[in-house]
C-alpha cells in the first residue's frame, strides 16, 4: 500500500506535546490515537514529531498504536510471533528482521490483491445470490408439492421450470468454481 502525501507531496507532520496530546499541523487541530489509525488505514503518510526536543517518534506512536488495537480489539499477533519478535532483540540476525518482516508484508499484501483479483473475476455472476435464488425457488416448489397448491397444471409448469433452471445455475456455477480452482492453482504455482 503506497502512502497518500497532502497536498504539498510532504508527510502530515503530527506533534506530540508532554501533556501527551497530538496537534496535526495540516489540519489544525487536535487528534488521537484512534485518528492516527484511521490516516494509517488509509495510507495518509504522517510523522510524528516530539513538539520540545523536534525528535521523530514516529515508530513510538505506532508501536503504541500496535499494543492498543491488540489490547482493545482482536487481537492480530500470536503469543509465539510475538515471543519469536522478542526473542530477535540482542540476537545476530536483529538487523535483517525490519528488511525481512517489510518484504513478507509487501509479499502478503500481493497475495491478497491476487486472490482479490481472482475472487472478483469468480464471482463476477454472483453465484451465491444464484444459489439463494435457487434454494428459495426449491422451497417454494415444495412448499406448493407439500400444500397441495402444485396440482393446477401452471403451478407444475412453474415447479418444473424452476427446477429446470436450478439444474441450467447449478451447472454454471460449477463451471465458475471450476475456473477459480484454475486461477487458485495458478497463483499457487
Amino acid at each position: 500500500m503506497a502512502s497518500k502525501k497532502h497536498v504539498d507531496g510532504e508527510p502530515i507532520v503530527i506533534k506530540k506535546y508532554a501533556n501527551r496530546r497530538l496537534y496535526n499541523t495540516h489540519s489544525s487541530s487536535y487528534i488521537t490515537l484512534d485518528d492516527l489509525a484511521k490516516m494509517t488505514r488509509e495510507g495518509l503518510d504522517f510523522t510524528v514529531l516530539d513538539a520540545k526536543s523536534g525528535d521523530d517518534i514516529t515508530h513510538a506512536i505506532l508501536t503504541q498504536i500496535i499494543v492498543e488495537e491488540e489490547a482493545n480489539g482482536e487481537q492480530m499477533l500470536p503469543v509465539s510471533f510475538l515471543r519469536d519478535l522478542i526473542s530477535m532483540y540482542g540476537n545476530s540476525m536483529q538487523s535483517m528482521m525490519p528488511s525481512y518482516l517489510e518484504a513478507s508484508m509487501a509479499n502478503f499484501r500481493a497475495n491478497q490483491e491476487k486472490i482479490a483479483e481472482v475472487w472478483q473475476s469468480g464471482m463476477a455472476g454472483n453465484p451465491l445470490a444464484k444459489m439463494a435464488e435457487t434454494n428459495l425457488a426449491m422451497m417454494r416448489a415444495a412448499t406448493d408439492a407439500f400444500t397441495g397448491h402444485a396440482s393446477s397444471g401452471k403451478n407444475a409448469a412453474r415447479a418444473e421450470s424452476a427446477a429446470d433452471e436450478t439444474a441450467n445455475e447449478l451447472a454454471s456455477m460449477r463451471e465458475q468454481m471450476a475456473a477459480m480452482q484454475k486461477k487458485l492453482d495458478e497463483l499457487g504455482k
